[in-house]
């Protein structure tokens, strides 16, 4: 068994354990229950490794602490004392992680136990309302949203890029020439999880669905084109990929936005979506 400075590396014996871990919050662990689910608990798999802070394996009853670390830093329940044994394991690597994402009691804390080592954040969010819709979008859908088609990758992709350099404030292109985001993006399209409206071949307005578990389908990367902003366009194209998401997938859309973003919230307010929780990030 593998044990650092009290973090425990799970395995499968873990597996009951973390089902019901994840399905206690369903939209909240959404990022990593879709990874669980199709992968497991075996790290090669993951692409990443899932972290309790419980001595032992927990066959029944409840993980005391769980964090997924991968791309993403994901603590999703823990308190002072499993957040301290995260940052303890954490700190015994080198950083390979973009960011810190998930409940915001637990993303803040984690920092304040990393910040000193790995400070100091590029951004830290702290205030991201988590937000979910179960039913019908309660303003009209736009019926010119669709899912992007594989080979409109080259027009997509401009939008996608122009997205994550204004949300993100990072080139994704940058390091590699592109090539680790456009296979990202390709693979969006390619599972039918990029929407877009085009207008005279050009995307005025785009979103995808990320992660995507058996219970919740979490939107991101909603943009509309600078010069149609303000009409609409961004309110009824995701009103479009929740009825997706509701009626064509069967899952509850989810999705989390910055609290200074007052004109979005206000928009998915109008959609329907209600906030669930809170989630932080930090950026590096």
């Amino acid at each position: 068994m593998l044990r650092l400075a009290g973090a425990r590396l799970l395995d499968d014996r873990d597996y009951p354990a973390v089902r019901a871990a994840l399905a206690a919050d369903p939209v909240g662990s959404c990022m990593v229950s879709a990874r669980v689910e199709a992968a497991g608990l075996d790290p090669w798999r993951l692409g990443g490794e899932l972290w309790a802070a419980d001595s032992r394996p927990v066959r029944a009853g409840r993980l005391t602490g769980l964090c997924f670390a991968g791309p993403n830093l994901i603590p999703l329940r823990g308190n002072a004392s499993a957040l301290r044994s995260f940052a303890d394991r954490a700190l015994r690597r080198q950083r390979t992680c973009s960011s810190l994402v998930g409940p915001a009691p637990q993303v803040l804390g984690l920092w304040d136990e990393l910040s000193s080592e790995w400070g100091p954040a590029r951004e830290v969010r702290g205030d991201q309302p988590l937000m979910a819709l179960e039913g019908d979008p309660l303003v009209p859908a736009d019926p010119q949203v669709r899912t992007v088609r594989p080979h409109e990758l080259d027009r997509y992709l401009p939008a996608a890029v122009a997205m994550f350099i204004e949300e993100v404030g990072v080139d994704p292109r940058a390091g590699d020439g592109g090539a680790s985001y456009r296979a990202r993006v390709s693979e969006l399209i390619s599972t039918g999880r990029a929407f877009a409206r085009f207008e005279d071949g050009e995307v005025v307005f785009k979103a995808e669905i990320g992660a995507m578990s058996a219970r919740v389908g979490q939107i991101q990367g909603v943009w509309v084109h600078p010069d149609r902003r303000g009409g609409g366009l961004g309110t009824a194209g995701t009103a479009a990929v929740v009825n997706r998401l509701v009626h064509g997938l069967g899952r509850t859309a989810s999705l989390y936005v910055n609290g200074f973003n007052a004109p979005a919230l206000a928009a998915y307010r109008r959609i329907g979506f209600q906030q669930v929780g809170q989630y932080a990030t930090v950026l590096f």
